[in-house]
């Protein structure tokens, strides 16, 4: 609130100005971070408070933005009510996580032919300030999907540069891992091999929805299924039974079969083998002797860049 004064003029008339708006909290998407790592000890992000209008009808300058770097496939959620509130999915794309308050309005807004000298003014609009949960889920061509030691992981350091943990045990992989992979006339795409499924998984069995949650975010699923386990048909089922009981939305993805470790038969056990087989393309392949390889990344290919 303010009156126009200066040695001309004893009495002016209003002329307080607008208060800057609360700067804002904005999420933007960066396709070189691949973690959320670098916000783990930052718990608190303020942005300024926008200033104070003036006299003369002087606007307050606007509060600085914090803006926020994030890995392409960030979600928001509210800590407390676990609602979502927006996703990152492109590059250099911006969205306001939580907005700055409204500035107020000077008393020459008021001014009226009965009230020409308002002797009051509008208050500016607290900010938000909340607790938000920021979840990343994987952007991937192809998500790897299979049970523990069905040879997902070693695959994935065969096909590309990336080095995932690898042993005899189940759950070696505890975290999804990324890799791009190199395709004939300097072609690639991005494989992610995701920790293994157990049936119940969609219950959180294992390590539940820690891991098909990011299964949503493949355009393509790639099923795993060892040659140590004959009856492939059946193994396959129980996979595609957990992504179902999770999210139905799943069985409309594209889907090839991987049958692992097939330098573990010999021609005879192989046509044993594709007697039990589901129906869908399928690859029998070896990590270990290469074989088969070419062939799969070939068959993907093919799956990512068809109309669909």
């Amino acid at each position: 609130m303010h009156f126009h004064r200066d040695k001309h003029t004893a009495k002016g008339g209003p002329d307080g100005g607008d208060g800057g708006r609360g700067g804002h909290v904005i999420l933007k998407g960066n396709r070189h971070i691949w973690t959320l790592l670098h916000l783990r000890y930052q718990k608190h992000l303020f942005a300024e408070n926008g200033e104070a209008g003036s006299a003369n009808l002087s606007t307050g300058a606007d509060g600085k933005d914090i803006i926020v770097e994030v890995p392409l496939g960030t979600i928001a959620r509210f800590a407390e009510s676990d609602e979502f509130i927006l996703e990152i999915t492109g590059h250099n794309e911006k969205k306001i996580l939580l907005a700055g308050g409204m500035g107020g309005q000077g008393n020459d807004h008021f001014k009226s032919a009965t009230n020409q000298t308002p002797q009051y003014a509008q208050p500016g609009i607290h900010g938000k300030e909340d607790w938000i949960v920021l979840e990343l889920k994987l952007l991937a061509d192809v998500g790897l999907v299979g049970f523990p030691n069905a040879g997902k992981s070693t695959l994935l350091s065969v096909v590309s540069a990336a080095r995932p943990k690898i042993a005899d045990y189940a759950f070696t992989t505890l975290v999804p891992n990324v890799g791009v992979v190199s395709h004939r006339d300097l072609n690639s795409f991005v494989m992610a091999d995701i920790p293994g499924i157990i049936e119940g998984a969609h219950e959180g069995k294992g390590l539940g929805i820690d891991f098909l949650r990011h299964i949503e975010r493949n355009s393509l699923l790639l099923f795993m299924v060892s040659a140590e386990h004959l009856n492939v048909k059946e193994q396959y089922e129980i996979l595609l039974n957990e992504l179902d009981k999770y999210n139905p939305a799943l069985l409309l993805k594209r889907r090839l079969l991987a049958i692992t470790k097939s330098d573990l038969l010999d021609e005879e056990l192989t046509k044993e083998l594709k007697k039990y087989l589901p129906d869908i393309p399928y690859v029998i392949i070896s990590s270990v002797t290469g074989s088969g390889i070419d062939t799969l990344k070939d068959k993907l290919w093919d799956l990512l860049n068809e109309d669909f």
